[in-house]
């Protein structure tokens, strides 16, 4: 059994920041890309910022140079730093990760945490 379980959601105002984290656990072989993702209100789930083992990231033109993805590859969990936080960033925050178990490789989701920007 895997779990992502995040934490560090909340309501902040414009211009204020926020940090997601996220644990992995469970009968874990090796985890490779993980990222964040999300999703608000009557639209599409969106990719926020995803990092590879190796450190390689990628971010949504909307958040480059607000938000800094980073990961912990001793402890399994990946953080988002979000800086500069707008009202267009209210959403539900989901982490994914592609995670190898013992039938083979696989994406996990996380059950979401919701940040609130106010205006």
């Amino acid at each position: 059994q895997v779990q992502l379980v995040e934490s560090g959601g909340g309501l902040v105002q414009a211009g204020g920041s926020l940090t997601l984290s996220c644990a992995a656990s469970g009968s874990i072989f090796s985890i490779n890309a993980m990222g964040w993702y999300r999703q608000a209100p009557g639209k599409q789930r969106e990719l926020v910022a995803t990092i590879t083992s190796g450190g390689n990231t990628n971010y949504a033109d909307s958040v480059k140079g607000r938000f800094t993805i980073s990961r912990d590859n001793a402890k399994n969990t990946v953080n988002l730093q979000m800086n500069s936080l707008k009202p267009e960033d209210t959403a539900v925050y989901y982490c994914n990760a592609n995670i190898r178990i013992l039938i083979g490789q696989r994406p996990f989701w996380g059950q979401g945490t919701q940040v609130t920007v106010s205006s």
